[in-house]
């Protein structure tokens, strides 16, 4: 009989919609997390105040890609999920609390009293500085790959957790930091606009230097990788792109 897998190749239709979803979560819920980053350094606390209204309509919709991501891999590709999942129970688990006492503290925060309020103002700060640093984890644990015997896992609770793998959490923090900075340049004006920009600047300096420690070390870590961005002619057509650009076409 004739069916629609003659015609589409779901797998790979599934494998865009994944990568879609992720790439949305990280542009549209990164400049929220950014904004929780930069939070308890903004100049006053009127600036802290518009810092929350710029994000109050858009935060807790933008966690949806996440959840679309998630649960896109568990349908279309539940072998991989049932490996990576026991790789990354920790910092996935780790992540989620962040992100559940960010949405707590986003809540409570405009009932607290003036007293109390810093109380959230720092649950916010912490709880998006923890989602935003074990994103960057499960990336970097991903990126050097899980060891897998047939068809599970076969590593330790804490394979993920390395050097690389912090290294690539600080560097998503900055990254947020840049993303959440530039959304307050747009969303804000007069003082909190300045300083957003001021905070833009510096993120960007340390997301340029990761980007050079990351396009340095991937190679050295995987063999594939080096053999892919230094042959020619790829090494021209990957030189303008990312390392998460170059990483996603390695495979």
């Amino acid at each position: 009989m004739f069916s629609l897998e003659h015609l589409v190749d779901l797998p790979l239709v599934w494998y865009g919609l994944i990568i879609v979803a992720i790439l949305l979560y990280i542009l549209l819920d990164g400049f929220d997390l950014g904004v929780g980053v930069l939070f308890p350094f903004a100049p006053s606390d009127q600036c802290r105040d518009r810092m929350m209204n710029s994000i109050a309509p858009f935060w807790d919709g933008n966690e949806t890609w996440l959840v679309l991501g998630g649960g896109g891999l568990f349908a279309a590709f539940p072998l991989a999920y049932a490996i990576l999942m026991p790789a990354l129970y920790i910092p996935i688990i780790i992540m989620l609390l962040g992100l559940i006492f960010r949405g707590v503290a986003f809540e409570f925060r405009f009932k607290a009293s003036d007293r109390t309020r810093i109380v959230w103002d720092y649950a916010f700060h912490f709880g998006s500085l923890t989602a935003a640093f074990m994103q960057g984890v499960i990336i970097g644990a991903l990126v050097q790959g899980v060891a897998v015997e047939g068809r599970k896992y076969a590593g330790g609770a804490f394979d993920w957790l390395n050097a690389f793998s912090v290294m690539s959490g600080i560097a998503l923090v900055f990254g947020y930091a840049l993303l959440g900075a530039t959304w307050l340049v747009m969303k804000t004006e007069a003082i909190t606009q300045q300083w957003a920009r001021k905070c833009a600047a510096y993120a960007l300096g340390y997301v340029g230097l990761f980007l050079a420690i990351v396009s340095i070390s991937m190679p050295l870590m995987n063999p594939g990788i080096r053999a892919l961005w230094w042959s020619l002619p790829n090494f021209f057509f990957l030189l303008p792109i990312t390392p998460g650009g170059r990483f996603a076409r390695s495979f």
